[in-house]
């Protein structure tokens, strides 16, 4: 897969980061010729508390994480314990029926497959 760099040839679009409740959490994204790829670091979120979903060419990722607790006072912490949330705008190729995604070590992968119609398709000449 090769990475996208220019803002006119990614897949999708993305939400501003610093949404307020939320934590903005990095992603990759890279396009194949029969899927584009994201890549999205969520540590500290386990299956249960991913919601993702696809409505109206819109991809929602939310990660909810569960504080951990710590024994006695806490005195200072630099974790910040709100969830993760990514909104992507999808375009008119990507099939969003045959989206699926795999969770392993903290990175959530979204494998995002394009539709029949966007795929390149060689035309044979006729005699």
């Amino acid at each position: 897969m090769t990475h996208l760099t220019e803002a006119e040839n990614r897949p999708v679009r993305m939400e501003r980061p610093g949404e307020q409740n939320f934590v903005t959490p990095p992603v990759n994204i890279a396009a194949g010729e029969g899927e584009y790829l994201i890549e999205i670091e969520v540590p500290g979120v386990d299956r249960s508390g991913l919601e993702i979903t696809a409505e109206n060419n819109i991809l929602t990722v939310i990660g909810r994480r569960k504080p951990e607790t710590t024994e006695g006072e806490l005195c200072y912490s630099e974790s910040p314990w709100a969830d993760y949330r990514r909104i992507f705008e999808l375009g008119p190729d990507v099939d969003t029926s045959k989206i699926n995604a795999q969770l392993n070590q903290g990175v959530l992968k979204l494998h995002l497959p394009k539709a029949e119609k966007a795929k390149l398709r060689t035309i044979q000449l006729t005699e």
